[in-house]
């Protein structure tokens, strides 16, 4: 098991001590402020250290910006993270829980939710978000804990408004509680434990033993609730999770374009737990962080099922997919048909994805240039291509049909640019697309 940093404290020190991380000593203010340095600085942590109208807090956004630093966290190269997330999800491990931690120092006296430095975000957004927010809480009826990702608007000192995502684990658990439902909110975690509260492991399986199985991830029980949090988070909110409704939105998504408001549950904070001189963690709508985050733990699932049909060396959720959208699969083609097989693999792993470009082993799948060269020279849309209607597809992509109640549909689109084989065991005429220059080769060849 890695055990390199274990908290965000520990792994700012780890990005700061390698040069990686920019500080912005002098005080900005949480009204887009902070969000318009991040986005100028996308790809790069940057950490705040005064905040207008929060004294006493630090605010640190963009850790998981670039696939380099969840790869120093979790002590592998990036393009071999796919691997240690799958291993995750085939091997969780149970935490350890101990009986206090760092985030139990202080208790505010009185809920105050506007002393906690909540951003806008964006021109449109709805009012001031939480999006690093991690929310713990039981589903009925099953017995175990579910943790995702949950985006959370402030409305006044003691309420949030939390968007749930039909048919997931917590709107689930909503819908099935006839009362409050108890929730723990955890802000400012390191970058193990997002992953983990990104990733859909099998029904029963709590994220947390998957973090567990990337680095260690000691869990507490919070005070009032008693569900189990990490002893690594920086501010804990503890409250429930009502059936009152209230608007939510706009917000600015994944694709960078903008949600609608919908009524969702208003969430009523009970306590608020914070280490000294606490790290608010933000994570910038629409940009890298976001984007990694959400598409990075559909990387193993599509794996998974690709390799059911055959032997599949990577996989890279694309950024210009809105890292939701596309996906490249990297494949050791055995069959003629392997090509168009792994497409419609990928599809089962993750069933939001649009297009699947599937390359062979020659290519470099996080370079946009090596898969448009392969598309290029190995592809010919009258044999090469795959299209499949009236498709399950993303709420996400606007141009997809959308009917309130039931799953967007949509086209698909495989586009299999591996060598093509005119006989069953190749092609006749391998020699036509060996690689004479390419990423790892033009070095070589000119010198």
């Amino acid at each position: 098991m890695n055990q390199g940093p274990t908290d965000l404290r520990d792994f700012i020190g780890e990005v700061e001590s390698g040069g990686l991380l920019e500080q912005v000593p002098q005080p900005v203010s949480p009204d887009l402020e902070v969000a318009r340095i991040l986005a100028a600085k996308d790809g790069t942590p940057v950490l705040f250290r005064s905040v207008e109208g929060h004294p006493g807090y630090r605010v640190v956004g963009g850790i998981g910006s670039d696939r380099r630093y969840y790869a120093l966290a979790l002590g592998v190269s990036p393009d071999r993270l796919l691997f240690r997330l799958r291993e995750a999800l085939a091997s969780p491990v149970p935490p350890p829980v101990d009986s206090g931690a760092p985030w139990m120092e202080v208790e505010e006296p009185a809920v105050d939710l506007l002393r906690v430095p909540f951003l806008r975000h964006w021109p449109g957004d709805g009012g001031y978000y939480a999006t690093a927010s991690v929310v713990f809480l039981h589903v009925p009826g099953n017995g175990y804990e579910n943790v995702s990702f949950h985006r959370l608007l402030r409305l006044d000192s003691t309420h949030l408004v939390a968007r749930l995502v039909e048919g997931r684990g917590a709107h689930t658990a909503w819908t099935r509680s006839k009362g409050d439902v108890p929730v723990a909110i955890a802000i400012g975690l390191p970058p193990h434990i997002l992953l983990a509260a990104s990733m859909s492991p099998p029904e029963g399986v709590f994220e947390m033993h998957l973090a567990q199985a990337m680095a260690p991830t000691p869990l507490v029980d919070a005070p009032l609730t008693g569900l189990l949090v990490p002893a690594a988070a920086e501010i804990v909110l503890e409250g429930r999770m009502t059936h009152n409704m209230a608007p939510e939105g706009p917000f600015v998504d994944l694709t960078g374009t903008m949600d609608i408001v919908r009524q969702q549950p208003v969430v009523e904070i009970d306590r608020i737990y914070h280490r000294r001189d606490p790290i608010y963690q933000a994570l910038l709508p629409g940009m890298r962080e976001h984007r990694l985050l959400m598409g990075m733990p559909r990387e193993p699932t599509i794996c998974d099922e690709v390799s059911k049909e055959c032997r599949c060396l990577n996989v890279h959720v694309t950024p210009g997919g809105a890292s939701w959208l596309h996906a490249v699969v990297q494949i050791e083609k055995r069959s003629p048909d392997d090509g168009i097989a792994a497409g419609i693999a990928a599809f089962r792993g993750h069933q939001s994805l649009k297009h699947v470009v599937v390359v062979d082993n020659d290519v470099d799948i996080f370079s946009p240039e090596d898969v448009e060269w392969a598309v290029a020279t190995r592809f010919q849309a009258d044999r090469d291509l795959r299209v499949m209607s009236d498709m399950p597809s993303s709420s996400l992509d606007p141009s997809a049909h959308h009917r309130p109640g039931v799953r967007s549909t949509g086209a698909k689109m495989i586009l299999d640019a591996t060598v093509p084989w005119d006989t069953p065991t190749g092609p006749a005429h391998p020699e036509a697309f060996r690689r004479v220059i390419g990423t790892s080769s033009r070095t070589s060849l000119l010198f």
